[in-house]
């Protein structure tokens, strides 16, 4: 199936003793849950889809959020975000410039 937005949450757990953090440890699962529960509340009329991710190689910014076909990363997300992100980016097309990855980089 080809959907109009996909949604995948960073949820890569690493070994205790890797030299790098996973953004997904500190609560990958509970984003993924979070934007799947939002997703069919709503109940949108477009395909939607929002799945967990293995490691999307930018642990060092904080839990990450990749949508496709936009090719947006969001990076230190919360779940206090997520209905921002659905919001603005899923429902109205506009990229949440605060989680930004390249906006965050420049800090």
């Amino acid at each position: 199936m080809v959907y109009n937005k996909h949604i995948f949450i960073c949820t890569n757990q690493r070994a205790p003793e890797a030299p790098r953090i996973s953004c997904g440890e500190a609560h990958g699962m509970e984003v993924v849950d979070a934007f799947k529960k939002k997703l069919k509340e709503l109940n949108l009329p477009v395909k939607l889809r929002a799945q967990k991710a293995g490691c999307l190689d930018i642990c060092d910014f904080g839990q990450t959020v990749a949508i496709y076909p936009d090719g947006v990363f969001y990076v230190g997300v919360e779940l206090s975000d997520v209905d921002e992100i659905i919001n603005e980016h899923i429902i109205n097309n506009r990229v949440v410039e605060r989680l930004r990855l390249e906006n965050v980089r420049k800090k």
